[in-house]
């Protein structure tokens, strides 16, 4: 380790060192001079999303086939995720909003002030361009997200497309929805290719790769931008911001509260992984598999 210090400086202090080597110099002096050279106050760019992963590239081409080919034939195509976790009440909301006098917010975010720690999760209709959003008020577990897809199959999915037999599930490597949980592939089973006979196909994207979720950009972004520098007072003012997101592309969200209540650290034996449908791709096995309906023809 060395002894290395390191301090910000201010242009106040620009003007001292320089002061110091001769030069005197006012603070909007500096500003100007630091402006001409290009510099500017900058925030950190997330732009770096860890080591490159060896199969990064053949699983984004063995996810856009499945993609294309589903998208040929009108089958649907559900892009699904977790959103982050948010305090209901009267607390600061990142970003501005036109206003003539700010909202007074509390100054802490502690739980304990709040009506609810809810758990968005979104489900994003790709050829439709609809956004789903449950809201939930227990855990983001497994279980919680395979009801959420089932419950937009049976509401919204199984009315919009009601001739497939088919549903592709793009979903991220980790959370929830990620590739290891076990409770995820049973649930999903159970819940939408047992439940439905549907033949669910799960793509996951590779490791550090969320980004290219559509679910992120196509519905979690429009979401913030609407509901920005509004403190998200009560569950119906959430899900009005919700249902409210709208973008020039045509998108609409729907959104429905759930007060139920999901146990974490739930395990799945051996016995009943065993007993699922489920087939493994050639392709990235781990990151790709379809579950077929019990009692049928295993995918193949």
């Amino acid at each position: 380790m060395s002894q290395a210090k390191y301090a910000r400086h201010s242009l106040q202090h620009f003007c001292d060192e320089l002061a110091a080597l001769g030069h005197a110099a006012c603070p909007n002096t500096v500003a100007a001079l630091l402006d001409e050279m290009g510099y500017r106050l900058r925030v950190n760019v997330k732009r770096l999303s860890g080591p490159y992963h060896p199969d990064r590239d053949r699983q984004f081409n063995h996810l856009q086939s499945f993609i294309e080919l589903f998208r040929e034939h009108g089958w649907p195509i559900l892009s699904v995720d977790g959103k982050k976790k948010e305090l209901v009440g009267n607390f600061a909301n990142p970003g501005a909003t036109w206003l003539q006098a700010p909202y007074e917010v509390n100054a802490h975010d502690f739980l304990s002030d709040a009506l609810y720690r809810a758990v968005p999760y979104g489900l994003y209709d790709l050829l439709a361009n609809q956004g789903h959003v449950v809201v939930g008020t227990s855990a983001d577990t497994p279980r919680f997200a395979a009801e959420a897809v089932s419950w937009w199959w049976r509401r919204y999915g199984c009315h919009r497309y009601s001739t497939a037999d088919f549903l592709l599930l793009l979903a991220d490597a980790g959370g929830s929805n990620g590739y290891r949980p076990r409770l995820w592939k049973q649930s999903v089973q159970e819940l939408l290719a047992d439940r439905y006979g549907l033949t669910v196909v799960v793509c996951h994207y590779p490791t550090g790769a969320s980004k290219w979720n559509p679910v992120e950009h196509r519905l979690f972004g429009p979401i913030s931008t609407n509901w920005a520098g509004v403190p998200l007072q009560t569950p119906e003012m959430m899900l009005g911001f919700l249902r409210g997101t709208t973008t020039r592309t045509g998108l609409r969200v729907h959104a429905e509260w759930w007060d139920r209540t999901y146990a974490k650290g739930v395990k799945v034996s051996d016995q009943a992984m065993a007993e699922l449908y489920i087939t493994h791709h050639k392709t990235c096995p781990r990151w790709n598999y379809t579950l077929t309906p019990r009692g049928t023809e295993q995918w193949n």
